[in-house]
């Protein structure tokens, strides 16, 4: 290792707090020059693992105030805002000084222990829920190698009809493993003026997209992250979908259509009392596979609503839970236990693929082969 080593170990972009590793024969040396304690005491004075408030300081006289963690002999956490100016700034004075500056993929494949491993501490760091987060940490625990290393065992043995089920199993659970870091894309999409700004809000809690009477007040796509049933998903307000004259609706309702090709799950929003189908119709035929929603229920008697229709009122908060428990149903489609294995990268995903593709053809050493490479070392 080099004298000194950065690493930023939390996700690009902004964020609450922003953590940045520094390690090596030199790095809590790279560290003080910088870090002005607020007791006055300098770093090394301080005992392992204790969280020490203070100062950066830089070159040209700015700073920030930050937390450094002393994690070890020759290693150290900085915590500082954030924002990505902040950790910006940090990595470059010490890169200024000499440090050397690591990815996180590099710092996780240098840490010794298995690829499956590896890329679960990786998929730590950017886990967005807690559920997520427990997922993760049950492979990082091993729950991954121990299922694929008793399909070994199984495949060894002669038993080709347990591995399959057994990896099949796994990529059963694929889509949810990819979204343990990747939120689901939803998309609210129907006519205008049906309120599905109103819905999205009441969604999330806040007033993330404007609220308009008047047809044709969303002309873009609105995004926002939640989390449903600790499930992380990002929910975006479309353009009413109908013919119009005015070009920036006519881009906004094509740039909607482009998105509902691309979403997880399509929410097609009507309202409750327009009873002549004009509009939806055609959309019922376009998107068969959306969840279908009536809302403004509170205008007429919700029990008139017929199933699969679901019905809603955002200006009451009528059958939103149901909505959410329903969302998730659709995007969930595996139920998890606690120490599950679930693969959760695409090379984990294609090595399994390929393992079950060839004992199909009976290729029982490429299936070994394939096995093996998802276990192999970092």
């Amino acid at each position: 290792m080099s004298a000194c080593v950065a690493t930023r170990l939390t996700p690009q972009g902004r964020g609450a707090v922003a953590v940045i590793l520094v390690e090596g024969e030199s790095g809590v040396d790279y560290v003080s020059r910088h870090f002005v304690p607020a007791s006055g005491r300098p770093l090394t004075s301080f005992s392992l693992n204790r969280i020490i408030f203070g100062r950066w300081e830089q070159a040209d006289g700015n700073g920030e105030e930050i937390v450094v963690c002393r994690t070890g002999e020759k290693s150290s956490e900085v915590n500082c805002h954030g924002g990505v100016a902040a950790a910006r700034a940090i990595m470059s004075a010490l890169v200024a000084d000499g440090a050397v500056e690591q990815s996180k993929e590099d710092w996780g494949a240098n840490c010794g222990g298995d690829s499956i491993e590896a890329e679960a501490w990786l998929a730590l760091m950017e886990a967005r829920t807690e559920r997520a987060a427990a997922i993760l940490l049950d492979q990082y625990r091993g729950a991954l190698r121990q299922e694929v290393e008793a399909a070994l065992n199984e495949l060894n043995h002669g038993d080709t009809n347990a591995v399959s089920v057994r990896l099949a199993m796994l990529l059963r659970r694929a889509d949810v493993g990819r979204h343990l870091t990747t939120p689901w894309r939803i998309a609210f999409a129907g006519p205008p003026n049906v309120g599905k700004s109103s819905l999205m809000n009441c969604l999330l809690g806040y007033q993330r997209s404007i609220v308009f009477d008047e047809p044709g007040t969303t002309r873009d796509l609105l995004s926002a992250p939640t989390a449903f049933d600790g499930w992380s998903v990002e929910l975006t307000d479309t353009a009413g979908l109908r013919d119009s004259t005015d070009a920036i609706e006519v881009e906004g309702v094509s740039r909607a259509t482009s998105f509902l090709g691309e979403a997880d799950l399509t929410v097609l929003v009507f309202d409750v009392t327009d009873d002549t189908g004009v509009e939806r119709d055609p959309l019922l035929r376009q998107h068969p596979d959306a969840l279908l929603v009536m809302n403004k229920c509170d205008l007429v008697d919700a029990r008139a609503t017929d199933a699969p229709f679901f019905a809603t009122s955002a200006l009451t908060g009528a059958g939103i839970t149901e909505l959410i428990q329903q969302i998730v149903r659709r995007l969930v489609q595996c139920e998890l236990g606690t120490g599950d294995a679930v693969p959760f990268t695409l090379r984990q995903v294609q090595a399994i693929d390929e393992a079950r593709n060839a004992i199909d053809d009976r290729r029982l050493d490429s299936a070994i082969e394939s096995m093996n490479r998802l276990l192999a070392a970092s």
